[in-house]
């Protein structure tokens, strides 16, 4: 029997040497706990740094700029007065049509009547001075306003002339503001 005995004694052993963990101290089992813990928070750590390193802009962080502040308490427009008088020169018809109106009536761009095309001014032309003058200050279809632009509105009234009698009218010139308001005292 002591042979069986020692056979079962020794499968008994190389049963638990089997089953033994790498721990094999209270002090290894302390520290295996300990880095379980240590080793996921610093590699979230360092993930959280490296993904926050770089500045990025977040939704809405530029809101607090000065430009963007500015820009958005800036008015919606303004008004600029322009005095005729101390305008200088005024510009003739001719002047305002080449910088202002010959890229759409010089060509006949967008369904503009092109310039001294008598058949498509003649029924313009009969609805009268007055009404091409507010087509051309107000704007009319593709045409957009130009009063209050680059141009006086008696300079763009005087190339609706030039315009017009190039294209059979014979509409007078208009009377500078100075002459006309000099002419009322």
């Amino acid at each position: 029997m002591s042979g069986n005995q020692d056979h079962a004694h020794a499968s008994n052993t190389a049963h638990d040497a089997a089953h033994e963990g790498p721990i094999k101290t209270p002090k290894q089992l302390a520290l295996a706990v300990f880095f379980a813990f240590l080793v996921p928070i610093v590699v979230i750590i360092l993930l959280a740094n490296y993904v926050t390193n770089d500045p990025k802009p977040a939704a809405g962080s530029v809101g607090l700029q000065e430009q963007a502040t500015a820009a958005r308490i800036q008015p919606i427009g303004s008004i600029e007065l322009k005095d005729a008088s101390s305008a200088g020169v005024l510009k003739t018809g001719e002047q305002v049509f080449q910088a202002q109106c010959s890229a759409c009536h010089g060509t006949g761009a967008m369904g503009a009547p092109k310039f001294g095309d008598t058949a498509a001014w003649g029924p313009r032309i009969k609805s009268g001075f007055d009404a091409l003058l507010h087509s051309a200050l107000k704007g009319k279809g593709a045409m957009s306003p130009q009063g209050g632009g680059e141009h006086s509105d008696f300079e763009i009234a005087r190339s609706v002339v030039y315009m017009a009698n190039q294209g059979g009218a014979k509409f007078d010139e208009p009377k500078a503001p100075a002459a006309a308001s000099a002419a009322s005292n």
